[in-house]
């Protein structure tokens, strides 16, 4: 295991097409290509063969998800497709699975595979990388996102019959602030100075109160994507398409909003892209304004969510190149937070 931890980013991914190759006769598709599309959480692959559509094969991170988690999470993108909401179909194995348990000499642990449709459009946008487009196409596009994820929660607060044994996190005050959070104890990041760990100490007591006094009915919690960054929104024309449920789990709904935009923290178009989603949002759910007084909160929890994710993840290059804004975000937003 150390071994494979210690490869370059490209080896690994070498390894992991081998485990992907090896998981395709699961599908019967064991004659098929695959070619890396991403290797961060879970190595993500496109599978090509003659005269077959594109599909994508993800080899999913080690103890990351439970087998029973990964299982509500492909279940929930079913629920989601029958009720008309564009993202990847499910497809299962020739056993009837919607995941497999498969092996690779090259990799140590058995890894989680599952195959999804192939979506077509191209991402709305990149971590770490400014919007791209003129104000018109930036509240155009964030417009329609805002509409599409009040669909999402239109599906989710009210589907009333979830499937035996769902089981998923959840983006809740011991999730996001809890001794240990789900994405990790970011008060705890190597790099932090004491002044910057002792300002995130304060700023997380004073939201983990403000979290346990907030409502979790329906109209405002529910299954959520959590993880609507501009990279797994495809945009095809004028319609928008959603990918990577592997964050999804059970949370507040502004949890959301301030996902969507918090990378763009600072830019000039924020206000913009905020709004637009919002009146988006509107068209489809409703969304008063004391929820909306609540999106400095979610905006404090949402940037230490980032600074645990860098803090447990520190061996990657992207945590390595992102760390800095993520401690800078964390520590202006916690400024603010507590000066209110």
């Amino acid at each position: 295991m150390t071994d494979f931890y210690r490869l370059t980013p490209e080896a690994q991914a070498l390894a992991m097409a081998e485990l992907a190759r090896a998981a395709l006769g699961r599908w019967g598709l064991a004659d098929a290509d695959v070619a890396l599309l991403k290797l961060r959480e879970n190595a993500v692959f496109r599978v090509s063969l003659p005269g077959a559509p594109l599909r994508v094969l993800r080899v999913h991170r080690h103890n990351y998800h439970s087998d029973v988690n990964l299982l509500s999470e492909l279940q929930w993108m079913q629920a989601l497709r029958q009720a008309g909401i564009e993202v990847p179909e499910v497809i299962p194995s020739t056993s009837g699975r919607l995941f497999e348990i498969v092996g690779a000499t090259a990799v140590p642990e058995l890894r989680q595979v599952d195959l999804l449709g192939w979506l077509n459009g191209a991402p709305l946008g990149a971590i770490g990388e400014s919007l791209a487009g003129d104000e018109t196409t930036l509240r155009f596009n964030f417009h329609r996102l805002g509409r599409l994820a009040a669909q999402v929660h239109n599906q989710a607060s009210g589907w009333c019959c979830l499937p035996d044994g769902f089981s998923r996190h959840a983006w809740d005050a011991d999730g996001l602030t809890g001794e240990n959070p789900f994405w990790g104890r970011f008060w705890e990041l190597g790099v932090l100075n004491a002044e910057q760990r002792r300002l995130l100490l304060r700023a997380r007591s004073r939201a983990h109160a403000d979290l346990l006094r907030l409502d979790k009915s329906p109209q405002t919690y529910s299954m959520i994507h959590a993880d609507l960054v501009p990279e797994n929104v495809l945009v095809d024309g004028e319609r928008l398409r959603l990918l990577d449920f592997d964050d999804a789990g059970f949370g507040w709904h502004q949890f959301e909003i301030v996902t969507a935009v918090i990378f763009h923290l600072g830019q000039p178009y924020f206000e913009l892209i905020r709004d637009a989603f919002i009146t988006g949002y509107r068209e489809q759910r409703s969304l008063p304004d004391a929820a909306l007084e609540l999106l400095p909160l979610f905006m404090l929890a949402r940037s230490f969510t980032y600074v645990g994710w860098a803090h447990t993840r520190a061996e990657t290059q992207l945590a390595q190149e992102i760390t800095p804004f993520f401690v800078e975000t964390a520590c202006t937003l916690s400024d603010a937070y507590l000066s209110r």
